[in-house]
């Protein structure tokens, strides 16, 4: 359970985002504070010859109490339960999944222009979320390792209207 921790990647890890990120078309790059990201991002961005926004709203979840450690050294009660409700059951001292939403929708809408976003797996299934209304258990439902290249083709809405996404391409 990796969350706000700021565990570095694993060496070597960043090498295929660079190849990944090669002509998306993005105009900006924009990463989450937590190095693990951030260092990848980084690297794209000085490959790219692209800007690069560091916005702490695209962190993992975080897990709380249960940060760092390994699913196994947690109570299978209380992970069960998270993981069937992670709204009514968020890791002690963590965030619920809404929160996540929120604060993830809140970066979402201050996109705009085409963006690469360096970020983590729960934040990249909360965007899939907010974009297309899946619920966690949908988006939980996919595997996002590191490196994980997500194609999301976004409409805005107009007035209050809410953006509108479509899931263009996954590549793990």
């Amino acid at each position: 359970m990796l969350g706000h921790h700021d565990e570095p990647a694993a060496p070597g890890a960043h090498r295929q985002l660079i190849d990944r990120a090669s002509g998306l078309g993005a105009a900006e790059i924009v990463s989450s504070d937590l190095s693990r990201a951030q260092d990848g991002a980084r690297l794209i961005s000085d490959a790219c010859a692209l800007p690069l926004r560091v916005d702490r709203r695209w962190r993992e979840l975080d897990f709380g109490a249960w940060d760092s450690k390994p699913s196994t050294a947690l109570d299978p009660r209380q992970l069960s339960n998270f993981w069937s409700d992670p709204d009514a059951n968020p890791p002690p001292d963590g965030e619920r999944w809404s929160d996540l939403l929120g604060r993830v929708g809140n970066a979402i809408a201050d996109l705009d222009r085409p963006a690469i976003v360096v970020s983590h797996a729960g934040a990249m299934r909360a965007a899939v979320s907010v974009f297309t209304g899946l619920d966690h258990r949908a988006v939980w439902a996919f595997d996002l390792p590191y490196g994980a290249l997500l194609s999301i083709r976004v409409w805005r809405g107009e007035g209050n209207e809410p953006a509108r996404g479509q899931i263009v391409g996954l590549r793990t």
